[in-house]
């Protein structure tokens, strides 16, 4: 089974070939079996039950001012301190798990759909329906993520919507690479032909029996994109071209707390950098612990 990565090949400028794994995720694969596979994933449903709850936690409104204690350290009444505004980091951090989560979900939300339909489509047709879709795909991998949110940005206005839909167009190809892969493997398999000569229409075999055999793997690819676009975003908003202050948002928060850090305030960007890191590297493991379960099975 094959996993594509989306931020590599974007920074080749190129159009890659699927990759088994990429080196630098190694890593991951030896975390992605046994006690850190299930860690992850409890890390993952707390941060999720955090963003659902995030009212309810919050112990501050996360938006209100509070210019008397700017940078105050941590204490009984604010336990990760203020930022140089005065507000209460931990509330901002908790409000900034939705963001943080909501936009990745829109951008895997999109692609992995657009991508499967793409995949699906030109490995079914073959002949110049694949060609055309193929060409288009490998034509999309040379549009940088970035700098198309950049583009769209100056369009559309600063904020969430511009940066996702760049996100998710970016991703497509990926996708649509890896379902095209493996939906011409199990287009060839005897089960498909078995159907196809009893008279089952195309789309009747791709939705009921094609498309939940490769399900699996296209989740698995669906959560190393995740982690890959919660960074991705985190990164645009921290350039000052994603979500915007006050709204509390991670990536916003570690561009807010560079002059904090200056000021000897290590928490303000310390912290969101840290839960940054904490979800990327969880959806990582999990996706290749999921790839790996998946390799083992069809064997």
């Amino acid at each position: 089974m094959t996993l594509t990565t989306p931020s590599a090949a974007s920074a080749a400028g190129a159009a890659p070939t699927p990759l088994r794994r990429r080196p630098g995720l190694r890593f991951l694969r030896r975390l992605g079996q046994g006690p850190m596979f299930t860690a992850s994933v409890a890390v993952l449903a707390v941060l999720v039950l955090v963003a659902a709850l995030a009212p309810v936690l919050s112990p501050y409104d996360p938006e209100v001012l509070d210019l008397s204690s700017p940078l105050a350290g941590t204490t009984g009444e604010h336990l990760l301190g203020t930022d140089q505004s005065g507000r209460d980091v931990l509330s901002r951090l908790i409000h900034g798990a939705r963001t943080g989560l909501l936009g990745p979900l829109l951008v895997v939300g999109v692609s992995t759909l657009l991508g499967t339909l793409l995949g699906v489509v030109a490995a079914w047709r073959g002949g110049w329906a694949d060609s055309v879709l193929s060409r288009s795909m490998d034509m999309a991998f040379a549009i940088p993520g970035l700098l198309l949110a950049i583009l769209l940005v100056s369009v559309v206005g600063s904020g969430m919507t511009a940066p996702v839909i760049a996100m998710a167009v970016a991703y497509t190809p990926y996708v649509g690479r890896l379902v095209r892969g493996i939906a011409r493997q199990e287009k060839a398999r005897p089960y498909i032909e078995s159907y196809r000569v009893q008279g089952f229409s195309g789309w009747n075999v791709c939705l009921r029996h094609l498309l939940p055999n490769i399900a699996p793997t296209v989740f698995a690819q669906s959560a190393m994109n995740f982690g890959y676009a919660l960074m991705d975003l985190a990164a645009l908003s921290f350039l000052g071209f994603g979500v915007q202050p006050p709204t509390a948002d991670w990536g916003a928060m570690i561009n807010e707390g560079q002059s904090a850090v200056q000021q000897g305030a290590m928490l303000p960007a310390l912290a969101p950098s840290a839960c940054i890191v904490l979800a990327v590297v969880a959806f990582g493991i999990v996706g290749e612990g999921l790839a790996d379960r998946i390799a083992r099975r069809e064997r």
